[in-house]
């Protein structure tokens, strides 16, 4: 399904959201007219019928046009895809600085400015592949952030106005009467939450994901990892604030996050570095479908499903992460991997380690060498 802001199939998307596909989720978002609310494909809720539905690429775009998310599927546990991703460098730039707040307190023009475009052309661009514009954007992360730490937090509204980049408690409490007509405080469902420091959440990914590799990577490259806990003291003059931060595998398709810092406004920063640190904004059926097609990465695409590319916490790259290339001589045939060369050369690089019989990869199982796919990797 071609999800593209300008050419999304609402054909197609009624009939996943017919049948919950979860392959789905994350890809579009669907508005109900009647009710004035917009949900996930896999929302529990009666389907209403076509004639009441629209379907939109993005969260921004579903609340530009008036529409609410929807208390039972909470569309901020949604993951983070979007099959836009890689079609603009320029966008994906735009929204990683926006996740990191660079709307929170600039405006879009001096966002433009810091990408290297115009701001009409910044607005053209977000149009086009998100449907929505970019403070449109900006505040709907502030909402959906508000109600992640609302539902699993105990922060005070003071505190997650904060958090989430509202400029004042005032600000937060309009928008949320704008939107759901109550109080945030009025969406906070009592519940026993685990003790500790910090902030803790939950931040989403798409299956499947090998986090035995993701763990060794990391502390090849010199990250602090104990077992399968990753953390990363915090700098005021890099992230805002001083602290820590610590992210461990959670439930399926959730990464637990710890967050502790001694100025909440840092929180939305830290958290989408932790994003890109461990790519948990991958599309793993979009890049095994697209680099399948090359003969020689069939084989271990199919071997070592839900790989990732370990990100850096500091990324100021003009290219999407996901299309860098080193390897001057894979220039050629990675060509044909766009945008998901550097997953390409991720395989390349890890085709001696391809799974024993009866082996899992992903669950921690044992790895050989394996000469046949190297001769094919050569043809």
């Amino acid at each position: 399904m071609d999800t593209a802001a300008d050419s999304l199939d609402q054909e197609a998307c009624y009939r996943a959201v017919l049948t919950r596909d979860a392959r789905f989720d994350g890809r579009f978002f669907s508005c109900v007219k009647t009710t004035g609310i917009y949900c996930r494909p896999v929302c529990p809720a009666r389907t209403p019928k076509r004639e009441n539905m629209r379907f939109v690429v993005t969260a921004a775009a579903a609340e530009e046009a008036g529409f609410r998310a929807c208390l039972r599927c909470r569309p901020e546990t949604a993951p983070d895809l979007g099959a836009w991703r890689g079609t603009s460098n320029t966008v994906s730039r735009a929204l990683s600085l926006i996740e990191a707040g660079a709307l929170d307190e600039g405006d879009v023009e001096t966002l433009a400015g810091r990408l290297g475009v115009g701001e009409r052309q910044l607005r053209r661009l977000f149009r086009q592949h998100l449907g929505a514009a970019p403070v449109s954007v900006a505040q709907t992360r502030r909402v959906l952030l508000a109600k992640a730490l609302i539902h699993e937090t105990d922060l005070s509204m003071a505190q997650v106005a904060l958090a989430a980049g509202f400029g004042s408690v005032r600000r937060f409490n309009e928008t949320f009467q704008a939107l759901y007509g109550r109080a945030p405080s009025a969406l906070r469902r009592r519940a026993d939450r685990p003790a500790g420091r910090g902030v803790r959440l939950t931040l989403s990914y798409r299956p499947p994901y090998d986090w035995n590799a993701m763990f060794a990577a990391l502390t090849a490259r010199g990250d602090r990892v104990e077992g399968q806990v990753w953390s990363r003291d915090l700098d005021r003059v890099r992230d805002g604030a001083t602290g820590f931060v610590t992210a461990t595998p959670g439930d399926a398709g959730r990464v637990s996050v710890c967050v502790e810092v001694d100025d909440l406004k840092a929180l939305p920063g830290v958290l989408a570095r932790v994003r890109r640190v461990f790519d948990l904004s991958a599309d793993p059926e979009a890049i095994a479908r697209d680099l399948s097609a090359d003969p020689g990465l069939g084989p271990l695409v199919e071997a070592r499903p839900g790989l990732r590319l370990p990100g850096a916490w500091i990324d100021d790259g003009e290219d999407a992460p996901s299309d860098r290339l080193a390897d001057e001589a894979l220039v050629a045939r990675a060509e044909r991997w766009r945008p998901w060369r550097a997953y390409g050369a991720l395989y390349l690089g890890l085709e001696s380690l391809l799974p024993v019989a009866g082996g899992d990869g992903a669950a921690g199982g044992s790895y050989t060498s394996r000469p046949q796919a190297r001769r094919a990797y050569a043809a």
